[in-house]
């Protein structure tokens, strides 16, 4: 007699109904800039599966339209399905055709309200966004959490880079960074997260956006030097530690 509900309950189409529980695959951090000439977006190419760094050539900076660029990190999957919204969104407003297109802002604001709605459905897409771009002289650099907190600023991050790469970049950014010298510090952060962040490896891409457009840079590897004192013996002066 007990069996009949229990079976019919399975069977129920609210039974389909999954949540993201927590993420499979996942990115680590990306650091976005603002320079002279425009944007500049880093992210290594790792994708952990666990702790297990499962994938080495993971791509995570993705033009997006004519006017922006954008960098995930978290489940790369849900990511893949932000990019198939946004390809949407970019073709629906070409189709209009009427000399105008989405400009950095516009796209962020839709990033804030997609990744809003979802967690209020309890189903949220597992990620953090950096967008930024450069429409009619304007340069643009935001970034959105996965419950659709967000912000625009001169240099944000996400991940771990939240908390050793940004320290830097209040040190070090100023306005009238040139190309070269953006690069240099975003190495300099990405070479630090790639000493203490687990998840990180040593390949990484490179993105800019200019009013010409977007140039992602082929994945290539930072110098390291992996003999300080510190790494060689880590526990030392660790009172009581195994």
């Amino acid at each position: 007699m007990d069996s009949a509900p229990a079976k019919s309950s399975l069977m129920s189409p609210e039974s389909d109904i999954q949540r993201t529980q927590y993420p499979y695959v996942t990115g680590t951090s990306v650091v976005g800039i603002k320079y002279k000439d425009g944007i500049l977006l880093a992210a290594d190419m790792g994708g952990s599966y666990g702790s297990t760094i499962r994938y080495k050539s993971v791509e995570r900076l993705k033009p997006v339209g004519k006017h922006s660029l954008l960098g995930a990190s978290g489940e790369i999957s849900d990511f893949q399905e932000i990019m198939k919204y946004l390809d949407e969104l970019i073709l629906y407003d070409n189709m209009w055709d009427d000399g105008n297109s989405l400009g950095p802002k516009e796209v962020h604001n839709y990033l804030t309200r997609v990744m809003y709605n979802r967690r209020n459905k309890f189903n949220p897409l597992w990620n953090s966004l950096v967008l930024g771009g450069v429409k009619n002289g304007q340069k643009y650099l935001g970034t959105v959490s996965m419950i659709g907190v967000h912000y625009e600023d001169n240099h944000v991050a996400t991940g771990f880079g939240n908390h050793l790469a940004r320290p830097i970049l209040r040190d070090e950014w100023h306005e009238n960074l040139s190309y070269e010298e953006g690069v240099k510090l975003l190495e300099k952060c990405m070479r630090v997260l790639l000493y203490r962040d687990r998840s990180a490896v040593n390949k990484l891409q490179i993105a800019k956006i200019t009013e010409e457009g977007v140039t992602i840079s082929q994945p290539y590897s930072l110098k390291t030097f992996w003999n300080f004192s510190a790494f060689q013996n880590p526990t030392v002066g660790a009172e009581g530690s195994w």
